[in-house]
């Protein structure tokens, strides 16, 4: 089951939200955690139980880092303090000993922890063939950030285990994201509004993301599909550009319009989830459009991984090692395939590349007048070709396509005119995507979205997906299976 589909929006959605609203507040969590599942099982019911071992063994293990880790006073310590209020060099020395003691007891339960969750991803993705586990990428880098918060003394560890249990599968955010910190949901867990008014705010962002889902990126997808029947190898250098931004559209409509009805389902059900996009397409670097695009996971692997090597703070070779770290591993996060090897050490190098320039006084000239329209050339370039590291699987077929591109790999059987043809028939959609990438959309959403023009354009876009979903079938979410 996914949100873009009749029986979410006409069953599933408007009987558990009865149900919620029905429910004493000290339940809800229970409800949410009881529809979560259901909803999970009915999108593959053969790894639900691998969720709630990963959930269980998560719960004790925060636990146990919770109890007493490094910035906090130990048990130990504080034993010893209500012994004697004057202490001894030798208790001073036994008591710095029994707290180290129990941070490296931490430590070693921390790397417990995090192998054990990274080998179960790594397991599935490379080594254990068939479908991955819904949303098993997603609530592992949750449960991470949780164990690693707790550790670090910054979130206390969670004593509810339906609290706990809630977090991680929480429906709305279980199969594609956000990836939520606890501290972002944890004052909602414990108390939360569940109120007319925010059921309403919530549809109208959830209408949005269906809508930027349904009628933008279902639909521009057609393009790329028609080139990938027509063969990498058939298409002319100007389709084969054509084709590659209707992928860049269509893969960001899909995700942002998931993450936007995330955020909209969330509100309804009282929760405040972290934005996710912030329309990346006007950035002007690679480097800003990655600020802008999947927010979270960037965030993520920032505050996990990059900081911790020490970011930008030990000079241009350790930044450059480090953000190659970083890459490699979001590639590696992404898929086994060599592909997207490719597409994260080409967006390294497009980063680094940009650093340099920094460090040579010539990337502000490209932030304003006319650099600025060569910086978003640049970026439309780079991104557009990244994306067809990412999109395509076989690197054979990879190389052909970049070939036909740039006009290096000769066709075979090009048809004239081809890419003309495909602008008679997407040309609308591509200028609606290109539109919906400005700031303009969310804007207007946001003055309309309490007025009567604004409801009524609303319940007609709601209506509207609805009826091309029943018309044409659901069309999975790209990033369902990572």
């Amino acid at each position: 089951m996914v949100f873009s589909s009749v029986e979410f929006l006409l069953y599933f959605l408007p009987i558990f939200l009865t149900l919620y609203g029905l429910t004493p507040e000290k339940m809800k969590n229970a409800v949410l955690l009881s529809g979560s599942l259901i909803f999970y099982a009915l999108g593959d019911v053969r790894y639900l139980p691998l969720l709630m071992v990963s959930v269980l063994i998560n719960y004790f293990l925060g636990l146990r880092l919770g109890n007493g880790t490094g910035t906090k006073q130990t048990r130990a310590g504080k034993e010893t303090g209500q012994r004697q209020k004057s202490k001894t060099k030798e208790e001073i020395t036994y008591r710095n000993y029994a707290e180290q003691r129990l941070r490296n007891r931490h430590k070693l339960l921390l790397m417990a922890a995090i192998s054990f969750n990274v080998g179960v991803l790594a397991a599935f993705k490379y080594f254990i063939k068939g479908s991955l586990p819904l949303g098993i990428s997603f609530y592992t880098f949750q449960i991470m950030s949780y164990l690693i918060d707790v550790y670090r003394g910054e979130q206390e560890g969670e004593n509810s285990f339906v609290r706990f249990a809630a977090y991680v599968i929480m429906f709305p955010q279980l199969v594609s994201g956000p990836i939520v910190r606890y501290e972002e949901v944890r004052p909602a867990l414990n108390k939360r509004r569940f109120t007319v008014r925010s059921i309403e705010e919530g549809l109208k962002v959830f209408v949005v993301g269906l809508a930027a889902k349904v009628l933008l990126a279902d639909t521009i997808g057609l393009l790329w599909r028609d080139a990938e029947m027509v063969g990498y190898e058939s298409i002319s250098t100007q389709l084969a550009w054509l084709a590659a931004i209707a992928y860049s559209l269509m893969l960001y409509f899909d995700f942002c319009g998931y993450s936007l009805m995330a955020i909209g389902l969330g509100r309804m059900l009282g929760f405040e989830l972290p934005v996710n996009f912030q329309t990346p397409y006007m950035a002007t670097t690679v480097r800003d459009f990655y600020r802008r695009w999947h927010m979270t996971l960037g965030r993520w692997f920032t505050k996990y991984i990059y900081i911790p090597l020490g970011g930008n703070r030990k000079g241009v070779f350790r930044t450059v090692c480090n953000l190659l770290v970083v890459w490699l591993l979001t590639a590696v996060w992404h898929g086994s395939t060599t592909n997207f090897l490719i597409w994260g050490m080409l967006l390294w190098l497009a980063i680094v590349f940009e650093r340099l320039m920094e460090s040579m006084g010539l990337l502000p000239l490209l932030e304003k007048g006319p650099g600025k329209v060569i910086s978003h050339l640049y970026l439309w370039v780079v991104i557009p070709v990244s994306w067809m590291c990412f999109a395509i699987s076989d690197v054979q077929q990879l190389q052909i396509y970049l070939g036909r591109m740039f006009g290096v790999v000769p066709g075979i059987m090009v048809s004239r005119g081809d890419w003309i043809r495909a602008l008679q028939g997407y040309w609308w959609l591509l200028l609606a995507g290109l539109a919906a990438c400005t700031p303009m959309v969310m804007k207007l959403f946001k003055r309309f979205k309490d007025t009567l023009p604004g409801g009524i354009i609303l319940a007609i876009l709601f209506w509207l997906c609805v009826w091309r979903l029943q018309k044409t079938g659901q069309n999975p979410f790209l990033y369902r299976d990572f």
